[in-house]
């Protein structure tokens, strides 16, 4: 038989406390956990996210306004907050981000990206919803799916006497397609839509003919917006938490 050794258990209750009960437990005790090291911020998401990370937690006490930097990107309109900047365990990073607007970017305005007639046809025909006037959609399809150019070329080769040299080349496209038609399309993520007129650039080689789409005033518009953006950020982040450093790059 096996014996039990006997050990006393001194208990202490809080004062005034005139019963309790005492649970004893044999066998090996539950391994407490290994400790971890604090979990580091890391957030991305729209241009706005910083600020609305300062408006609920400047005060909570979880970092130091100086010790903590915004740095400003405005060629990527992009915001980044570092927060316990001198802190490797605590240190954070809440970054927000203008996108453009995945729409417009499939048009490839002012890119090098290019079309062909038939699939710049099927593609406006698809996304009709953005031209304001149907009607133009309509045609630019027509005229796309059935696009036909006259190309007049001239070359003009010379030498003279004196040893001067004449060396021209010019051409003439005539098509069928209008100069330029009107979108209404949003240019950022989650921004209304702005009223652009977009140009059709044609490059012909041959008997192949390829487009681009250009837009002077969606270059413009974009640029407006974005300092616009970034600048009404940086006023409510210098409200909220004025003792952080902005530092623009």
């Amino acid at each position: 038989m096996m014996e039990v050794e006997n050990k006393k258990v001194v208990v202490n209750l809080p004062e005034g406390t005139p019963c309790a009960e005492v649970t004893v437990r044999e066998g090996q005790a539950i391994k407490l956990l290994d400790p971890k090291p604090p979990v580091k911020t890391n957030i991305s998401g729209t241009i706005g996210v910083p600020c609305e990370y300062l408006l609920k937690r400047v005060d909570s006490g979880q970092f130091e306004q100086n010790r903590s930097h915004l740095i400003v990107d405005r060629e990527e309109i992009e915001l980044t907050l570092i927060i316990n900047e001198d802190n490797e365990y605590w240190r954070g990073t809440i970054k927000g981000k203008l996108d453009l607007h995945p729409k417009f970017v499939e048009f490839g305005i002012n890119t090098e990206k290019v079309w062909n007639p038939i699939t710049l046809g099927m593609f406006f025909k698809m996304n009709r919803a953005f031209f304001p006037d149907k009607s133009v959609n309509m045609k630019l399809v027509t005229d796309l799916m059935n696009f036909s150019a006259t190309v007049n070329q001239k070359v003009q080769l010379s030498v003279k006497e004196n040893g001067s040299q004449t060396d021209n080349f010019s051409q003439v496209v005539n098509s069928n397609l209008p100069g330029s038609f009107i979108l209404t399309i949003p240019i950022f993520k989650g921004m209304k839509s702005e009223t652009l007129e977009v140009e059709t650039f044609a490059k012909i080689n041959g008997r192949e003919v390829a487009f681009i789409l250009i837009s002077p005033g969606a270059n413009q518009t974009l640029e407006e917006i974005r300092d616009k953006v970034i600048d009404e950020q940086l006023m409510k982040i210098r409200e909220i938490a004025p003792d952080i450093a902005i530092i623009e790059v």
